[in-house]
This record gives C-alpha cells, structure tokens and sequence, in this order.
C-alpha cells in the first residue's frame, strides 16, 4: 500500500468518509483540501446505473462549464475556403485542410486538444483516424465537432466545453475547473454537469440512473455526495 503523504492526511482528516454530503458542502471541502503547491484541478466522479456493454446504454454528451476549466484548449479545424477564414476568426489554433492531414499522418503531428471538421472534409479526416481516434481527437457529429457552423464551435471550445463519456465501469470522470475557482465557480459548474448527465440518462437505463457522485481535487481524498440531493438539484 502506497505510504500517505502529511499533506495528503491533513486533508484527509478534514473528511468524514461515513457521510455524505450536500454538493456545496462537498466542494468547499475539495477546495479547503487543495494543498498542493499547484493550482489543482478539481474533477467529479458520477457513477451510473447503466451497462455501457449495451449499446443502448452508452452515455455521451457535452457540456458548456459556465466557468471553464481553467485549461487553455487548442483547437483545430479541419476545414476550406470562407469556413477556414471563419475558424481562424474565431480563435482557432490552426485550420486547414490536406496540408494539416499530411502533417499529422507523415509527421504524427498532434500538438492540438480537440478537433472539429466540416462535413465535407470527413472523407479526407477519416485517413488519419487511426491517428485520431484512439487519443480521442476524431471530430465526431454526436459532440457537435463535425458542423458548418465552426465559429460556434471554436468559441464553444475555447469558453469551456468538455466531452464526457461514461467507461466501462459505468463511471464518468469530468473535470469541473481549478481550486482557485472558488466554491461557488466550481458548484456552478458541477450542476452544469450534472444537468447534462441527467438529460442524456438512456431511455434503456432502468432504475438508479445517479447511483453515487464524488468530489476531490488532484492531490486530495474524494468526498462523497448525496445523490439523492444532487438528483432534486438537477432536475
């Protein structure tokens, strides 16, 4: 067993690990046991009461973080003409076409965060998707990353807009900003969240869709909350 830090059990104490708390109380303490000498990020865990096996019962969405998460995002696009001019406008870190799948195929080039495409450049996209794919980067229409308005799209990106995806175990992990966001930026953002998990809840899912929500920050203790709280909060 890994030997604990002081640090981390000074943290540690400050949490009663038999409770379960309201989601403002959790936050505050995520924030209160961020002790390291980095600004940490602080990241919420959702268990769900689905079989992501089932393809009916995968959950994947987006959402827009009122308050970011405090990480600069660089964005690519993959698009021509009027629509590259439009990306670039919007703050897109590159844009192009051919040029930039030749890069990434002949020099595995990946230096960029998300990518988004126009639809018709798909065909040309989909020959570094072996590249793209398994790293998560491969624009996608289900998360809005494959569309003509990429204006909309950058600017989305770059304000706070984070991809979740329920794992194997049935968990999704999201970051929800930076401990010195404060309490209040990090709620705002965890009901965001929240929000959105619960509206892309499965038709298929049956039963406790929100089985157990926890908090922590990079270097300290998770602290559990109350589901049953944080269901009559997001709905």
């Amino acid at each position: 067993m890994a030997k604990q830090g002081k640090r981390f059990k000074t943290a540690l104490s400050l949490v009663d690990r038999s409770k379960r708390y309201a989601l403002d109380d959790a936050i505050r303490l995520a924030v209160d046991t961020a002790k390291a000498k980095f600004d940490e990020t602080v990241e919420m865990a959702v268990r769900l009461g689905v079989d992501p096996r089932q393809a009916d019962q995968n959950v994947r969405g987006t959402v827009v973080l009122p308050h970011g998460t405090g990480k600069s995002v660089r964005v690519l696009v993959f698009a021509k003409g009027e629509k590259e001019r439009e990306a670039r406008e919007a703050g897109a870190d590159y844009a192009g076409g051919e040029e930039l799948v030749k890069k990434i195929s002949t020099e595995n080039w990946l230096d960029f965060d998300k990518a988004i495409a126009t639809p018709d450049m798909m065909g040309l996209v989909g020959r570094i998707g072996k590249l793209l794919g398994p790293r998560g980067l491969m624009p996608n229409p289900k998360v809005g990353t494959v569309t003509m308005d990429v204006g909309k799209a950058v600017k989305e990106l770059k304000a706070g807009k984070v991809e979740f995806r329920v794992e194997k175990a049935g968990i999704v992990h999201v970051a929800i900003g930076k401990a010195s966001f404060g309490s209040e930026k990090l709620a705002e953002n965890a009901r965001a969240l929240l929000a959105s998990l619960i509206k892309a809840k499965p038709a298929a899912a049956k039963g406790n869709y929100l089985v157990s929500v926890a908090v922590s920050s990079t270097m300290g203790p998770g602290i559990r909350i109350d589901p049953l709280a944080v269901r009559a909060l997001a709905a």
